[in-house]
């Protein structure tokens, strides 16, 4: 089931992104946040009318998405980022494209124009989720995040809604 989230989803949620940041390069934030950094980030998000879902399977949070202002400037207005993990356990089963695909038809019905989804690289299973929704690469910059003793690359895969 996909759903909105909701501030009691806090600890669900930092359990499965502190995974990716305490584990991976998939992130490049560094330090594990708490539930309470979560419910603010999720009232954040919500208050500016954006999206951020959770699946849930067997009443577990298995996953999130979410959608982001691209930057700051009013001309911008239009454009999103988006965000999605996967409790690591639930790889492959299909709730990433799931909450992809919910979290699309909610910026499309919201008349977003462009979203944008930024990935560390490499990361073929990231990649192959946007590239499914019709997201194409438009930009790639070297080295410029550094987490685990090694420089990152990141690419910038854009979808126009």
């Amino acid at each position: 089931m996909i759903r909105p989230a909701r501030s009691a989803d806090a600890e669900a949620i930092a359990r499965i992104y502190n995974f990716y940041i305490l584990n991976t390069v998939i992130t490049f934030e560094e330090q594990a946040v708490t539930p309470q950094i979560i419910a603010e980030r999720i009232l954040e998000i919500t208050s500016d009318s954006l999206s951020w879902l959770v699946a849930e399977t067997s009443d577990r949070i298995v996953g999130y998405a979410y959608a982001s202002m691209w930057k700051d400037r009013s001309a911008y207005r239009h454009s999103v980022e988006s965000t999605v993990y996967v409790d690591p356990a639930e790889l492959g089963v299909g709730s990433g494209s799931l909450l992809y695909e919910s979290l699309l038809a909610n910026l499309r019905q919201q008349k977003f124009h462009v979203v944008i989804g930024g990935i560390a690289l490499p990361n073929q299973a990231s990649i192959r989720l946007h590239e499914k929704f019709g997201f194409r690469k438009v930009a790639h910059f070297k080295e410029v995040g550094y987490k685990f003793g090694q420089w990152i690359d990141v690419g910038y895969w854009q979808l126009i809604l």
